[in-house]
């Protein structure tokens, strides 16, 4: 099974695009044009600035603060892939974890933030012992795209 949220975060992408259009828009037609009259709706043009504002800023940084990544995830092969980074305004390094499924020893999902920051730790058995490797966030991933990997990985993980 191959997946990856592609979709998501393009959107994601998409409204960010948008919300910085409107904001300049705003900024552009309130007070470099003045075509805005204010008071508007009983409010002064300070007030909508910082509506705005915080908008703008909630939009922006929410997916940051959600830690949304794109994910990519394969188990096709004799190793289970996952590749994510970063998809808030600012992209991450992009990051791989391959795993022979023989040696995967199995995973832990975490929840912060009331189950709204979702991660999964993922194990792999080596020699010297067992491997934790980084978080990988899952926040950005639909309910049923967790179902499907964290079905896939039931199968892949040791019995002990």
């Amino acid at each position: 099974m191959t997946l990856d949220n592609s979709k998501t975060i393009i959107s994601i992408r998409i409204r960010l695009f948008a919300a910085t259009v409107i904001f300049l828009v705003f900024i552009v037609l309130t007070y470099v044009a003045k075509l805005i009259k204010y008071p508007l709706f009983g409010l002064s043009d300070t007030a909508w600035t910082l509506i705005f504002t915080a908008c703008y800023l909630i939009i922006v940084f929410l997916p940051m603060y959600l830690s949304y990544q794109f994910i990519y995830f394969s188990d096709d092969d004799e190793k289970i892939i996952f590749r994510y980074f970063n998809a808030g305004l600012v992209g991450g390094r992009k990051n791989s974890v391959e795993i022979y499924k023989k040696t995967f020893s199995g995973y832990q999902v975490n929840k912060k933030f009331f189950g709204l920051i979702q991660s999964i730790t993922l194990f792999q058995r080596l020699k010297e012992g067992v491997a934790k490797y980084p978080p990988i966030y899952i926040s950005a991933l639909t309910r049923e795209e967790k179902s499907k990997v964290f079905r896939s990985l039931n199968v892949y993980s040791r019995k002990d």
